[in-house]
């Protein structure tokens, strides 16, 4: 158990449920800087436990619990006209994937959550590591 949780009352030390993790993760997409807030209006945002085989086995992930997030979707750069009639873009956030490094790592839940949703932001724009950690920042 993380030290931050360790003088929790016992009522405080119930995982959090896919509605707390979609409430953390619409907080974290809020604070996404202009201009790049402009364009998620339209991504679709899902929490589920875990990724499905079909997802892992295509990602080559042996383990489910080494997914937190993945994004779907062409990044807005690669778009066209012609997509219309594309699946919607997704962020798909794994609950407890995401729960498990909050147990391990005894970060803040939330900035974890804001932490992986930035991630997937920058997937759907295209940015490299770098530039995924400067939006970070600036969402911060």
């Amino acid at each position: 158990m993380p030290a931050h949780m360790a003088d929790a009352p016992a009522f405080c030390q119930v995982a959090p449920d896919a509605a707390a993790i979609e409430a953390m993760a619409r907080a974290a997409l809020a604070r996404i800087p202009a201009p790049f807030a402009e364009h998620l209006a339209d991504v679709v945002l899902l929490i589920e436990d875990y990724a499905d085989d079909e997802t892992l086995a295509a990602l080559g992930i042996d383990e489910p619990i080494e997914l937190t997030g993945l994004y779907h979707g062409r990044p807005l750069g690669e778009k066209s006209s012609f997509d219309s009639a594309a699946m919607p873009d997704r962020i798909h956030l794994y609950r407890l994937p995401i729960l498990w490094e909050w147990i391990d790592t005894g970060v803040r839940l939330d900035d974890l959550v804001h932490h992986v949703v930035v991630h997937e932001v920058g997937h759907h724009f295209g940015l490299s590591d770098d530039d995924m950690h400067a939006l970070e920042a600036a969402a911060g």
